[in-house]
C-alpha cells in the first residue's frame, strides 16, 4: 500500500503534543519524512523524539521530501506557508484558525484549486465523539429546523503563559481566535453552514491588562498583553437562525465550561455532554449517550480522515470554504467591536 510522505513545518507543543504522535499511529498509511523549524534545536531534538529523518532550517526545502504537510506555526505564516506548500504540489493540513483575514483564506483555497491539491483545516472538535452523535442527530432531523445556538467557550485565569499566544502581531488575536473559533466552527458545521448576515461583536482585555493576576497557565505580561481574553457576540443567518457566542480565557467565573446547544422545532439537544430533548407520547423526554470508554482522542481521527483525503480513500470533513466563513465571523466580530456597530456581511 502507498504510504502518504508527511512533513511538519514547526516543530512546537502542538505539533508534538497531537500531529506528530497520531501520524505515528497511522504508520500503515502515512510516514514522517521530515520536520522543519526556525529553530533548528527544536527540529532536530523533534526528528530525534520521533525518528524523523530529515531536518531543514528553510521550509521550501522541505517541500521536495514530501506529499503533504502539516503547519503548525503561528497563525501569521499560515496563508504564507500553505500558499508556497500548495504552489509546490503539496497537500495541506493546516492548524486553526485559517488564516488571520478572509483576504489570506481566499488566496489559499484559490492556491489549492489551482495545483489541485487538498486544502484542510484542525477545527479538531467536529473529531470528537460528541460532535459525531451530535452532527448524526442533526441530519437526521432529530430536533427538526433548528432555531437558536448558544456557544460558551469559558476558561476561569487560563491565559497561555508560554509561545506567542498574547502576541497580536503573530497571532492575531486571543480568546476568539486560539479558543473560540472550535466552538465556533462546530456550531456552524452542525448547522450546515447557514449563511451569516449580521455580526455583533465586543471585545475585552482588562482583566488581563490588570496586574497582580492569578493565572492557571503560567505567566504573561500584563503590559505588553494586547489580545482580547473575553469575547461575546450574536450573528444572525439569511434562513432566521441566531447564535449566542461568548468565549474567555480568564472569565471570572466558577469554573472551566465548553458549552454548545441547538433548540430546534422539534426539539433540542446539547453537545458537551451529548443530550437530546424532545416532546413525544405526551410527555417531556431527555435522552444521553454513553460514550465507549477508550475512544481514541480527536487528533488521531482528524490525522485519519487527512491522510485517507490525500490517498483518494475519504472526503475531507473539514473543507476549506467553511474555515473561511469562521474567519469571517471572527474578524467582523473584531470589527463590531473596534466600531462599536454591528457588521452586516454580503
Amino acid at each position: 500500500m502507498t504510504r502518504l510522505k508527511m512533513g511538519i513545518i514547526g516543530a512546537g507543543g502542538i505539533a508534538q503534543g497531537r500531529h506528530i504522535p497520531s501520524f505515528q499511529q497511522l504508520e500503515d498509511s502515512v510516514v514522517l519524512t521530515a520536520v522543519q523549524d526556525l529553530n533548528k534545536d527544536r527540529a532536530e531534538e523533534a526528528a530525534s523524539l520521533f525518528d524523523i529523518p530529515h531536518v531543514f532550517e528553510n521550509y521550501e526545502d522541505l517541500f521536495q521530501k514530501v506529499d503533504a504537510v502539516t503547519i503548525c506555526t503561528p497563525n501569521k505564516f499560515h496563508a504564507e506557508i500553505a500558499i508556497a506548500a500548495l504552489n509546490a504540489g503539496v497537500h495541506v493540513l493546516c492548524e486553526k484558525p485559517m488564516a488571520i483575514t478572509t483576504e489570506e483564506c481566499t488566496r489559499m483555497i484559490a492556491a489549492a484549486k489551482k495545483n489541485d491539491r487538498l486544502l484542510s483545516i484542525g477545527y479538531h472538535y467536529r473529531f470528537t465523539p460528541e460532535a459525531q452523535l451530535a452532527k448524526k442527530a442533526m441530519d437526521n432531523q432529530e430536533i427538526g429546523d433548528p432555531l437558536v445556538t448558544r456557544v460558551q467557550a469559558m476558561r476561569r485565569r487560563k491565559v497561555p503563559g508560554w509561545g506567542v499566544f498574547t502576541n497580536k502581531d503573530l497571532q492575531g488575536g486571543g480568546s476568539l481566535i486560539d479558543f473560540g473559533c472550535h466552538l465556533l466552527d462546530l456550531a456552524l458545521w452542525l448547522l450546515d453552514d447557514p449563511k451569516p448576515v449580521e455580526v455583533m461583536g465586543k471585545t475585552y482585555d482588562r482583566l488581563s491588562k490588570t496586574p497582580g493576576q492569578v493565572n492557571d497557565w503560567g505567566a504573561f505580561d500584563h503590559e505588553t498583553f494586547d489580545v482580547d481574553d473575553h469575547v461575546t457576540s450574536y450573528i444572525t443567518f439569511d434562513n432566521g437562525l441566531s447564535l449566542q457566542f461568548e468565549c474567555s480565557w480568564a472569565a471570572n467565573i466558577k469554573d472551566d465550561d465548553t458549552k454548545l446547544s441547538i433548540s430546534g422545532v422539534d426539539g433540542g439537544l446539547s453537545v458537551y455532554p451529548f443530550e437530546l430533548y424532545q416532546a413525544k407520547y405526551g410527555a417531556l423526554w431527555d435522552s444521553s449517550a454513553k460514550i465507549r470508554e477508550g475512544e481514541p482522542k480527536p487528533g488521531l481521527y482528524q490525522a485519519k480522515n487527512f491522510v485517507d483525503s490525500c490517498l483518494g480513500q475519504d472526503e475531507l470533513i473539514v473543507k476549506p470554504e467553511q474555515a473561511l466563513q469562521v474567519t469571517k465571523l471572527m474578524e467582523a466580530i473584531y470589527l463590531s467591536s473596534e466600531t462599536g456597530t454591528s457588521v452586516k456581511l454580503d
